[in-house]
Parts: structure tokens; C-alpha cells; sequence
């Protein structure tokens, strides 16, 4: 079976990426990603290598007003202002590439040599995350409201399917996280019954919207251009707060489950495998489908199945 990989670098904002990334002392090259020119070297953080152009480059970068913009928004004031704020403030430093987390300049007093090897120890990872992402069942398209877009029969019966699936897995699920969207949240309860005692967790990061404009442009779906700021900005916070490499006090791995939408799911793989994300539109998952992404200690990421929807009889698939 093959495997679609990428580095799954840090957790921080772009502004960091480049300072941690850059200073290195006696840099003189323009990084690829340093598209103002070099920055100003500074002693202390050691420059890991690999091309991390897509995880550093600012898809959505939020100035303060605009992320006051964004609290007052309909959708985003409903979010829980705790999480939303932590996700941009990306303050998790221990997710972070360990090399980036090292003063280099500090010496063991009595040999005056870096204790290097003895410090990473206790920034790396060491247990591995398992990642499925689970798109909702196929819901109500007349309905005008959230509440409204309720399952359908057939919905109910992709879900059953799609928990006994994930039961017949035989791991020890820690979680289950879905977006706060009626189709996802009863997707989540049905798919719980064939998962006994796992809990169930409810976020707004993870609704349905417009995560980026994609590329190539297509003609049957153009919202308007204020939702890629509005959705965008809040679906990179999802990405950003839950697709990372395991903290380091994690002894064992870890799997868990998340329901949301298919255009949620497209972008996390996008970005997980450091693909353009312009591209997420280019591909396309059924209802009740399995998407299945690994997360290594050493931060590579790979894609174990993209969508699946084999364990459904073909008479069940949709994919509204």
C-alpha cells in the first residue's frame, strides 16, 4: 500500500516559524519561504532542514482588527472564545520542531560543551497519533436552518455502517471530537453506540464553510469573498489546534476520531501533507467516509486512506 507523506513541522504562527526557522547565526541565504529578504540572524536556534514552505507561508494572516472583526461575527461569536483564542495565539510550545525550542548557545558550565542530545530528549515526541477524520452522513438539503438538516433514513443507515466499521477496528479510541452542525452531532451519536465509553467532545472549529479560494476556480460554487476570511481563519485554528504531533508527556499512541465536513477534512489533508491548499477542492469524499492520517513523533505525516467508503454496499453511497 502506498502512502502519501509530509512534515508536520510545529505548532506556531507564521511569524515564529520564520524567526525560529531563520536565525541562525552567520545565515547569509534568503530562506524560500523570507519573501521580504533575509531576516536579521540571531544566535541561539538551529534551522532544521526540508522545504516547510506551506506550513510557514500565511494563508490567513489575522491582524487584530481583523480577528476583532471575526469575534463579532454571527458564526464565530457562538464559538467557545477560549479554544478560538488559544488556536491563534498558537502557544503550545511543546508541540513545536524540538531543535526550535533549544538555546544553542547554552553551555555546560564545567566542560563548556552543548548538552545537545541530553536537551532534545525532553522536547521530542514519542508516541504516535492516529487521525480519522469522518465525514457526516448524507443529511436533509431542504432544510433552510442548521437544526433543520437533520440525517436521512439512508444517513442513519451510512452511519450505523460507518461505526461498525470503525468497531471492527478492534483499537482503544481515546475521543471523539465533531463539529457542533446538527448532521455531524447525530452522525457522532450513532457512530458512539458501536464505541461504548468513548467520549464525545463538540467544537465550532470543525463546521462546514469556504477554507480557502480554491484553484483552479470552478463555476458551480462561489461564496462570497468575506467567508474565506470568516471560515478560513477558523478552520487553519482547527488545523492548527488538532492536527499536530503528540506532546511529549504521551507515552503510548493515541487514536482518535473526528466528525465534521468534507471540506474541513479536504483542507486538514491539504495542509497535513503539505500539499497546496488551493487544491482541497479537487477531491472528493463520500458520505460516512474514512480518512486516515498518522502523525509520527518526528512530526512526518502520512495518509493511510483517503475517503473510504468500501465497507458500505455500493446502493449506499452518496455523496450530498
Amino acid at each position: 500500500m502506498v502512502e502519501l507523506t509530509g512534515i508536520l513541522l510545529l505548532k506556531q504562527s507564521p511569524r515564529e516559524a520564520r524567526s525560529s526557522l531563520q536565525a541562525r547565526e552567520g545565515q547569509k541565504e534568503r530562506a524560500p519561504w523570507d519573501e521580504a529578504g533575509p531576516g536579521t540572524p540571531s544566535p541561539g536556534r538551529a534551522q532544521p532542514s526540508g522545504d516547510y514552505q506551506h506550513f510557514l507561508k500565511p494563508r490567513f494572516p489575522v491582524s487584530n482588527a481583523r480577528s476583532s472583526a471575526l469575534a463579532k461575527s454571527s458564526l464565530t461569536s457562538k464559538m467557545d472564545a477560549g479554544l478560538f483564542k488559544a488556536s491563534l495565539a498558537v502557544n503550545c510550545r511543546n508541540r513545536r520542531e524540538p531543535l526550535a525550542l533549544i538555546n544553542l548557545k547554552k553551555k555546560n558550565e564545567e566542560t563548556g560543551e552543548e548538552e545537545l542530545a541530553s536537551r532534545l530528549d525532553h522536547c521530542k515526541a514519542k508516541a504516535t497519533r492516529h487521525i480519522f477524520l469522518i465525514r457526516h452522513s448524507q443529511y436533509n438539503l431542504d432544510g433552510r436552518a442548521d437544526k433543520d438538516r437533520t440525517l436521512t433514513p439512508l444517513g442513519r443507515e451510512q452511519a450505523e455502517l460507518t461505526g461498525h466499521r470503525l468497531a471492527s477496528f478492534g483499537l482503544k479510541f481515546d475521543q471523539i471530537i465533531h463539529s457542533s452542525m446538527t448532521r455531524a452531532t447525530e452522525t457522532t451519536e450513532i457512530i458512539s453506540k458501536h464505541l461504548p465509553g468513548v467520549k464525545k467532545i463538540s467544537t465550532d472549529l470543525l463546521r462546514e464553510g469556504a477554507p480557502i479560494e480554491p484553484d483552479p476556480p470552478v463555476s458551480h460554487w462561489k461564496p462570497e469573498a468575506v467567508q474565506y476570511y470568516e471560515d478560513g481563519a477558523r478552520i487553519e485554528a482547527a488545523f492548527r489546534n488538532f492536527i499536530h504531533r503528540a506532546d511529549v508527556k504521551q507515552e503510548e499512541d493515541s487514536y482518535e476520531i473526528f466528525v465534521c465536513h468534507a471540506n474541513v477534512i479536504r483542507y486538514i489533508v491539504c495542509r497535513a501533507l503539505q500539499f497546496p491548499p488551493e487544491g482541497w477542492l479537487r477531491m472528493s469524499l463520500n458520505n460516512g467516509s474514512i480518512t486516515h492520517l498518522v502523525i509520527r513523533p518526528n512530526g512526518r505525516v502520512a495518509l493511510r486512506t483517503l475517503g473510504d467508503t468500501g465497507f458500505m454496499p455500493p446502493d449506499k453511497i452518496t455523496r450530498t
